[in-house]
């Protein structure tokens, strides 16, 4: 599932991977104090690692009601988490930080998972496109049209897309790669700065690449 749509009137801003961190995100939205003019596009991986996925997103789902024009893009870690949920192989999901995801919900009573919150899994975009940026979680596969784009490659590719210099006529903003600081290039943004690892949650303001972190 992908989106496009043209400029808004707010800012558009850009959240990079959570990973579980409700506190970071939290103290995160108090400092950009989102207005219903913004648009907030979060770049995936939600749950995994981090002390508190459910409440995340939890969160997250609350967030779109007050905001009706927030973007949530589809992280590989929501995939796994999709696929065990439908029974797939549990390892990929289990060994990348799934069961501090599981134990989330069970520790607050919470499993099997809420309906609303399998919905929101479900509804969860491969990439978001307006007329200056792509929003994708991982990246691009260098070389092809946006449409084309294999979803894996969306989801989980790194070091072809890092490494390549590659100009889809777009600034390219993304996370899953985690860095000691944020990227601000002309043609990438590359918002995920590790917060799960003890580092920053960030937000960034892509157009006038103002950045907030917790």
């Amino acid at each position: 599932m992908q989106s496009h749509e043209t400029k808004t009137q707010g800012r558009l801003l850009a959240v990079g991977d959570i990973h579980g961190c409700l506190d970071q995100l939290k103290s995160l939205m108090a400092q950009v104090a989102p207005k219903l003019a913004d648009r907030v596009i979060f770049l995936g991986d939600y749950v995994d690692r981090g002390p508190d996925s459910a409440g995340v997103i939890d969160y997250l789902i609350e967030f779109k009601r007050i905001f009706p024009s927030t973007c949530f893009l589809r992280g590989n870690h929501e995939q796994m988490f999709i696929d065990y949920l439908d029974g797939h192989d549990p390892t990929a999901f289990l060994v990348n930080g799934g069961l501090k995801t599981l134990k989330s919900y069970k520790k607050s009573g919470r499993w099997p998972i809420p309906s609303t919150h399998r919905t929101f899994l479900d509804a969860l975009l491969d990439y978001y496109e307006t007329e200056d940026y792509i929003f994708v979680h991982a990246g691009l596969r260098p070389g092809i049209p946006l449409a084309e784009q294999d979803s894996s490659d969306l989801l989980w590719i790194r070091r072809v897309f890092i490494n390549s210099s590659y100009d889809w006529g777009k600034t390219v903003v993304y996370g899953h790669t985690p860095l000691e600081e944020p990227l601000l290039a002309e043609t990438r943004l590359g918002l995920d700065t590790g917060c799960v690892y003890g580092r920053q949650l960030t937000c960034c303001d892509v157009r006038t690449r103002q950045v907030w972190q917790a």
